[in-house]
């Protein structure tokens, strides 16, 4: 049945459409970057790169507003691709800089992965930017495993084969469990926040996190943990040897320039602490 809010949802979903036609080639869309860190000393130890639309006249608009709609009218194939340009763009210009050699980790939507033409859009936007492989890292989501398994298969295969790192992220919130993973030839696993939230208090929340984290060692997988906000989740994460982590505690997401001062400040922190170190052996 007709409704007012009904009518202002279609009506906002149509203009959220129509600017995002114009987002691109007027330069309002924007990458920010949260560092991905070791969880007692902070190093940065990858990035990710997270999209952002500054509208002249809305200023920033969450991409939970706009995400879907691009997925829905296939612009997310133009963004996603400028996305995945403009972050290795980005990372081969901070190593020019001599800043760490680490992985941007950049989300493809489902329409990407599916598409035909992936691993060669991967692989001359690597050429375009001169980014070595490695430093590469793209995240794909549980939900795209249950649709073609062995096509899914053959295209992580087919990017790995270029050096370029796969994670799953988000883990444990999809249609995937411990078990599959050995069905998938990734090389990370992103854990959810929901389940690091209240890992203090909760002992099933706990009890999750230690397990994926003891059987993707063991599957020789990297664990990434999302969406830490405190101390005690940092130290229990660190306790249950969490390799990476990211969130808020750590950092929020930040334009390159405000990310490269970051990083310039944690390097200027890690060299002191070395010298301290060596002093006192």
């Amino acid at each position: 049945m007709y409704t007012e809010s009904l009518q202002s949802k279609l009506s906002e979903q149509i203009w959220i459409e129509h600017q995002l036609h114009k987002a691109l080639d007027l330069n309002q869309l924007t990458l920010h970057y949260q560092p991905i860190v070791e969880g007692i000393t902070s190093e940065i130890l990858g990035i990710e790169a997270l999209l952002r639309w500054n509208h002249p006249e809305r200023g920033l608009i969450s991409p939970t507003q706009f995400i879907p709609i691009a997925e829905q009218s296939g612009l997310i194939i133009p963004i996603g691709q400028w996305v995945l340009r403009e972050a290795c763009r980005q990372n081969k210009k901070w190593q020019d800089e001599g800043f760490q050699k680490v992985r941007i980790a950049v989300n493809l939507s489902a329409r990407q992965f599916y598409s035909e033409s992936l691993t060669e859009e991967i692989r001359t936007i690597l050429e375009e930017t001169e980014l070595t492989p490695q430093y590469l890292e793209l995240k794909i989501t549980e939900g795209f495993m249950i649709k073609d398994p062995d096509y899914v298969n053959t295209v992580i295969n087919g990017i790995r084969a270029m050096g370029v790192t796969v994670s799953i992220d988000d883990f444990g919130t999809g249609y995937s469990s411990l078990s599959q993973l050995r069905n998938f030839s990734v090389n990370v696993v992103k854990i959810d926040r929901s389940f690091v939230q209240n890992i203090g208090t909760d002992r099933n929340n706990i009890s999750i996190v230690r397990a994926i984290i003891e059987l993707a060692h063991g599957m020789n997988l990297k664990v990434v943990a999302e969406g830490i906000e405190t101390e005690t989740e940092r130290k229990l994460l660190q306790q249950h040897n969490c390799d990476e982590m990211q969130g808020y505690f750590f950092a929020k997401p930040m334009d390159s320039d405000r990310f490269a001062q970051l990083w310039r400040q944690r390097m200027i922190n890690s060299t002191i602490i070395e010298s301290r170190v060596k002093i006192r052996n």
